[in-house]
């Protein structure tokens, strides 16, 4: 009872926090030490709360990944020009995920994944986003561009060190550049939707490979909560927060920040 309790728990915190600017991987790293469980030999459960949270933004934005696919198709086999900018802002998001495929393909198994990084990743986040909410009183532009594309694809990359929150450093590279924050909000979600596709593929073939034991009640308990919470989340997140608001999870990334150096250090 107490496992499937952890695992509840944890697919809880993977929901949350893959939404929001407070980096998933980190919390998962602070609270696996904290429910004393190895990462490291959970591949099958993390690919699986990951598809949740996949599922969860899939099924907000459907409507928008359905305009989006069927306005490149005029366009590409119908030549209908008034889907130029469907077509346009769909080769955005590829250009903006390609950094962080292939920085993730590189360097996703050398990268440190221990409590001190991780909080300071997460100290790191706090001072990105604490700089947005500072430079908050500006005039935003409503549209990205393929050069906003290109910098927010760069700033993404960096999602792949735990600790930093992807959905914040993606946010921040939008922000800096003046772009309206519901704006980068959405291209930041889409363009997490289209990156899952080949990690989960990846994660699949991780999970054949593994040799894990399946806890089966469990893992679907995970996979319901992470799909769920990340709904719930990102219903929120999109439609209610504001750059202002953003100092409230700076606040936060600083505290958990230090609670991971802290753990490491007494742990």
């Amino acid at each position: 009872m107490i496992e499937i309790i952890k695992y509840i728990l944890l697919g809880i915190i993977q929901g949350i926090t893959e939404i929001f600017p407070v980096s998933s991987s980190g919390h998962l790293t602070l609270f696996s030490r904290l429910f004393n469980i190895d990462l490291t030999n959970l591949t099958i459960f993390l690919m699986i709360t990951n598809t949740g949270s996949f599922l969860a933004l899939f099924f907000y934005f459907r409507d928008d990944i359905k305009e989006l696919i069927i306005g490149t198709f005029k366009y590409i086999f119908k030549k209908e020009e008034i889907y130029k900018q469907d077509f346009h802002y769909v080769v955005k998001l590829m250009i903006a995920v390609i950094p962080i495929g292939i920085f993730g393909l590189l360097f996703k198994d050398k990268l440190p994944n221990d409590l001190l990084s991780v909080g300071f990743a997460l100290i790191l986040t706090s001072g990105l986003l604490f700089y947005v909410y500072m430079v908050r009183a500006i005039e935003w532009k409503n549209e990205v561009s393929w050069k906003n594309a290109l910098i927010i694809g760069a700033f993404q990359m960096f999602a792949i060190f735990p600790g930093i929150s992807r959905s914040g450093i993606t946010m921040t590279g939008g922000l800096v550049q003046k772009i309206e924050l519901k704006k980068v909000l959405k291209f930041s979600f889409l363009s997490y939707i289209i990156v899952s596709v080949p990690v989960m593929l990846l994660g699949f073939y991780d999970a054949l490979h593994a040799s894990e034991s399946i806890h089966i009640l469990g893992y679907s308990l995970a996979f319901v909560m992470s799909f769920i919470f990340s709904l719930i989340s990102v219903r929120i997140f999109y439609q209610y927060v504001k750059v202002k608001n953003l100092i409230y999870f700076a606040v936060y990334c600083l505290l958990i920040g230090g609670l991971s150096i802290i753990l490491h250090i007494t742990l």
